[in-house]
């Protein structure tokens, strides 16, 4: 991905996913920060993201959608606090964008076991490769 704009989707994406609890994090708030500058995202488009609707995109590539999938569920964890809703949201997210309900559901099992919340990227798509043999 090295559109601009597409970056700015995903971001939004994430924005919107952040607030799905009703309440955006101090921490929620820093780990989108630090995504917009991975993203090189300028700071006042990140800002203005805040105060647009946002509307999905179609991520063509498997590995940019497992990508973002992760992306999105490292956010869910980073408040410490792992609300209900965000949980069913995520779940219709990784559906919408294709992936495997399974795996989806296997990759969140082990980060809510882990101790950092996070798994390795090969063990990530592991997960998801299993479920094209």
């Amino acid at each position: 991905m090295n559109k601009y704009e597409e970056k700015l989707a995903l971001l939004a994406e994430m924005i919107s996913f952040s607030v799905v609890d009703g309440r955006l994090h101090e921490r929620e708030y820093l780990f989108l920060s630090m995504i917009a500058e991975e993203l090189q995202i300028s700071q006042d488009d990140f800002k203005g993201l805040f105060h647009e609707e946002n509307y999905p995109t179609v991520i063509k590539s498997e590995f940019e959608r497992i990508q973002q999938f992760y992306r999105l569920a490292l956010l869910m964890h980073c408040d410490g606090v792992l609300h209900e809703r965000e949980q069913i949201k995520i779940h219709e997210i990784g559906i919408n964008m294709g992936l495997n309900p399974h795996a989806i559901k296997r990759v969140l099992k082990a980060m809510e076991v882990s101790p950092t919340k996070m798994i390795s990227a090969e063990f990530l798509l592991e997960i998801f490769q299993e479920q094209l043999n």
